[in-house]
């Protein structure tokens, strides 16, 4: 029986892990890296004994890189932009009470 090498990039997700074969993105999870490393080559071995070989050379990346960059993050606070509310002034209008005029 022919084989293959395959790459599974296993990430931490809430309390297990899940592992992704690039190649033919599948995926599968497990409790721990090893389980989840294992069940994700179980998938794909049983992905390519049911799958039809085109659609396995159809769904195959050739190539595959795996590489760690650095990128910037955060944000520089901008300044608080603040509106003031307009205020009313009153006024005495003779005789009577204070009455309400916008500016």
């Amino acid at each position: 029986m022919a084989s293959r090498s395959y790459t599974a990039i296993v990430e931490k997700e809430g309390t297990g892990y899940v592992a992704l074969c690039q190649e033919l993105d599948v995926a599968s999870q497990g409790d721990t890296v090893e389980s989840a490393t294992a069940n994700v080559k179980e998938a794909v071995e049983l992905f390519l004994e049911c799958a039809d070989p085109a659609e396995v050379e159809r769904w195959h990346h050739t190539q595959v890189f795996v590489t760690r960059f650095e990128a910037a993050h955060g944000y520089a606070p901008r300044p608080l932009r603040t509106r003031s509310l307009p205020h009313s002034r009153t006024t005495q209008s003779p005789g009577g009470p204070a009455a309400r005029k916008p500016h």
